[in-house]
């Protein structure tokens, strides 16, 4: 183990923002956990079906404010998308080929988790499994890509994105959301909230690597005015005070994105900022640093396949021994919370041989690491070995 950690200590270019990549590891474990924390699959007479614990307890709506962080995932990916385009031009390198690179790093783990699951959704149906099984194991499956369409979207207007300020999107999702929930408008137009509400983010992140964002006070203001804002569309506006979407409610935060989670985004981003320093600090260490970077080598692997260990806990669970608690049973009591809490540490060593399983089909061909790299040739072609 120290040999390893040496070895990726030694291989990370002087140059590269670590915190960068601790940032995108936050943003994808606090998906992956939130998902096992807000999602369970309930058996109900043979057929599993989803349910949220939000639903039946609100009071636990403050667990979506910290594991709901794809405004940092974003924030992160601006910045590295704008850095990565300014250098292949500087190298001279075209944008058709900038963006085929990313394209590629991005979605050939993805097709491996769709044709896996298409497969596997056409073994159950044969076995005779209820279509509805299949379908909500479907959808717990591949909902979450919507946010990788929007994100390789993104990237690919980075050129046009890094001409942007961040108040034009935020202006289009405020103009949006007044006309389809104050004036009544066609509901349709939420969806305009997908590309915008992210693209305030990403524009954030590309306005970081232009040289803005330095300033502290810019961070305690995205923080602090984010958070206000936030706070208030809830308490006078209507808005839900979940961050994700709960069965069953009439409107969700989320889906598509509304003001209200732009503007908490807004005051995560803040925070993201002024815990740049720190996490530098921190990051000196060659532990910690080695184990941020081994998250980063897969996280698109762990952020695909998390939904199946979650599915693979649970159904294994069920076949050997029957509807338990924390698994099976209705998300309706702090006891589900505590059960939930107590099979964690089965479902990270699920995830974990699936990540070793299918981490190679996301570091085929370079590495993953998407960070601006700099420093010599030599420790680039290094780092990106480890």
């Amino acid at each position: 183990m120290r040999a390893l950690v040496r070895r990726i200590d030694a291989a990370t270019p002087p140059g590269r923002d670590r915190a960068l990549d601790a940032l995108r590891a936050f943003a994808i474990l606090g998906v992956v956990c939130g998902h096992w924390l807000v999602t369970a699959l309930v058996s109900d007479s043979g057929t599993l079906r989803g349910a949220s614990p939000l639903r039946y307890m609100p009071e636990f709506t403050p667990v979506s404010w910290v594991f709901q962080t794809l405004a940092v995932f974003f924030l992160v990916g601006g910045v590295v998308g704008a850095k990565g385009y300014a250098s292949a031009r500087a190298g001279g390198q075209s944008y058709g080929r900038w963006l085929r690179a990313r394209s590629v790093r991005l979605f050939r783990p993805v097709v491996v988790v769709l044709s896996v699951w298409a497969v596997a959704a056409g073994v159950m149906l044969a076995s005779g499994v209820d279509q509805d099984t299949v379908r909500a194991l479907g959808k717990l499956v591949w909902s979450p890509l919507w946010f990788l369409l929007v994100f390789m979207v993104l990237t690919a207007a980075t050129p046009l994105v890094v001409r942007v300020h961040p108040l034009w999107p935020l202006a289009v999702v405020l103009h949006v959301d007044l006309f389809r929930l104050g004036l009544g408008g066609p509901a349709w137009l939420g969806w305009i909230n997908v590309a915008a509400g992210w693209l305030v983010p990403y524009s954030l992140g590309a306005a970081w690597a232009r040289g803005g964002l330095r300033d502290r006070r810019t961070a305690w203001v995205l923080l602090a005015g984010g958070a206000a804002a936030a706070a208030g569309l809830v308490l006078f506006a209507g808005y839900p005070a979940s961050m994700v979407g709960v069965p069953g409610s009439t409107l969700s935060n989320l889906d598509p994105p509304t003001l209200a989670a732009v503007a908490f985004g807004l005051a995560q981003c803040g925070g993201a900022l002024l815990l740049l320093g720190p996490l530098r600090r921190v990051l000196a260490r060659p532990a910690v640093w080695a184990a941020v970077a081994l998250v980063n080598l897969s996280a698109m692997t762990v952020f695909l396949w998390h939904q199946t260990a979650m599915i693979t806990v649970t159904s294994t669970a069920l076949f050997l021994g029957g509807p338990l608690p924390g698994l099976h049973t209705v998300p309706d009591s702090p006891g589900w919370v505590l059960a939930r809490l107590a099979w964690l540490p089965v479902f990270a060593a699920v995830l974990l041989v699936l990540r070793t399983v299918f981490g190679p089909y996301e570091t085929r061909g370079g590495g993953r690491s998407t960070v601006v790299r700099t420093g010599s040739p030599a420790r680039v072609r290094e780092s990106r070995r480890v």
